[in-house]
């Protein structure tokens, strides 16, 4: 099972520049076992968008799933988000980029992201595919 963080779903759905790098991604994932989003992507992905409904439906006729967060999950992301303040980081990360990171790597076996590079290094071992284009 592979996780889509929100940010790779609004370049799908936008037709923008990154459209067709994102739909390479997910279509090559889609591939490999069921695409999943938990309930942070998708509240992002409709606050991006137009109405529920209308991106319940396009998800569904991609083919991604939906997936809800089990407890560990969510407990990890306030772990990392924990380390990344003790950090001193620079504070643009909210909870939700960490709850789905933590989703992807204990629920899922890769993560579909724009955004390696904080994956990597908050979320050790979780696969990150970056669509490219």
């Amino acid at each position: 099972m592979i996780a889509v963080d929100s940010s790779v779903l609004i370049d799908l759905i936008d037709g923008g520049d990154q459209s067709s790098a994102a739909a390479d991604a997910v279509r090559q994932s889609l591939h490999i076992g069921p695409v999943v989003l938990c309930e942070v992507a998708l509240a992002e992905l409709c606050t991006s968008l137009k109405g529920g409904s209308e991106v319940l439906h396009y998800l569904e006729e991609v083919g991604i799933a939906y997936s809800a967060m089990e407890p560990k999950s969510a407990l990890r992301a306030g772990e990392m988000q924990r380390r990344y303040r003790q950090r001193a980081g620079n504070r643009s990360r909210t909870v939700a980029d960490f709850l789905i990171g933590a989703h992807a790597m204990m629920q899922c076996d890769a993560l579909i992201s724009r955004d390696a590079g904080f994956y990597r290094d908050y979320f050790k071992g979780l696969k990150v595919i970056v669509p490219k284009g």
